[in-house]
């Protein structure tokens, strides 16, 4: 944590208005916001994406059908060995969380759905390419999940140009990290905890993100808190349409910490249920992640070595969800 004056500190998240993603000159624009909301506290709201309020109430729609479902039609398809399926309640305890010593698992329930790997694919069969699983019982749910994710993976790609401009970089430099992205679609349900709930029991206890992008889609129950630099947390307010958006711990990483990786908390104390879909976009599995060229110079050496994004993500899942354990 920071000394820094909490007079100069943001008492909300900044939003970042993307109506004009994809022209020269939004994107320009669009560049300036995001490195100083990334920059700033890491976390923005996203106003006017190309992802329109229909389709993202006919993934909440999806969403709370599947958790809907009987407790036994959900476990048939808990998670398999690549990361992809049910996740009753509290089977993740996040032990790599740098935020927080996390001993109790989070009060939460999801469905993992990964990019699509087709069994003729060079890559089936490799650590987390393999196959998703689908509710018996739900025949659209699939289509209903595909096209959701067809349109978010589709409007990240899109979002590489300007964040490669806010980097310094040229716009199309980012591309070739994704030409297979490695991606999830995690829908979450929160049951209602007390108001007097222990102070160590979470939805989601503090942690902060893997990847590149993670695109929050959530309901308006509220609940997420984002933590400022000086340790106070904000409430990341629901705003109807909006996503909210961070950083994760590789595009920290990938910017010499210019753009920082912020702790994060979901305590469901609305007294109903609650909803979220968030999307992980992140770099191929085999992407070399070392400092880009303009995050550092000789006053400001690379802080972490080159990695290779597959084996950081691998390890984190080991040591974050208990199915994986097990199978070790």
């Amino acid at each position: 944590m920071t000394t820094a004056d909490p007079a100069l500190l943001p008492d909300k998240l900044p939003l970042v208005d993307l109506a004009a993603l994809g022209t020269p000159d939004g994107d320009a624009a669009i560049a300036r916001d995001l490195d100083s909301a990334f920059g700033g506290i890491g976390f923005a709201y996203f106003a006017n994406t190309p992802i329109s309020l229909a389709q993202q109430d006919a993934i909440f729609a999806a969403s709370r059908a599947f958790h809907a479902l009987p407790d036994a039609e959900k476990r048939a398809i808990d998670m398999n060995s690549f990361h992809r399926g049910y996740m009753a309640p509290k089977t993740s305890v996040i032990q790599t969380s740098s935020v927080a010593k996390v001993t109790k698992p989070n009060f939460s329930e999801s469905f993992m759905f990964m990019h699509e790997v087709a069994e003729d694919d060079p890559r089936f069969g490799l650590p987390l390419q393999g196959p998703n699983q689908w509710p018996a019982s739900m025949p659209s749910f699939r289509q209903e999940v595909l096209a959701y994710q067809a349109a978010m993976e589709d409007f990240c790609r899109r979002l590489l140009r300007p964040v490669a401009i806010a980097l310094g970089l040229p716009p199309d430099h980012l591309l070739p990290y994704f030409e297979k992205p490695t991606t999830f679609l995690r829908m979450l349900h929160y049951p209602p905890q007390a108001p007097d709930s222990p102070d160590d029991e979470f939805g989601s206890a503090p942690h902060t993100d893997y990847g590149f992008l993670t695109i929050l889609l959530q309901d308006m129950s509220g609940g997420l808190e984002v933590r400022r630099k000086d340790g106070v947390w904000l409430k990341a307010t629901p705003i109807r349409g909006t996503y909210v958006v961070n950083v994760a711990d590789m595009l920290s990483r990938w910017t010499n910490g210019r753009w920082q990786s912020t702790p994060h908390r979901v305590k469901n104390l609305s007294g109903g249920e609650r909803y979220s879909c968030p999307y992980f976009f992140d770099m191929d599995m085999d992407a070399q992640v070392e400092c880009l060229p303009t995050c550092t110079d000789a006053a400001n050496p690379p802080l972490h070595p080159p990695v290779l994004y597959g084996d950081y993500l691998l390890e984190r899942l080991n040591k974050n969800y208990s199915y994986r354990q097990t199978a070790a």
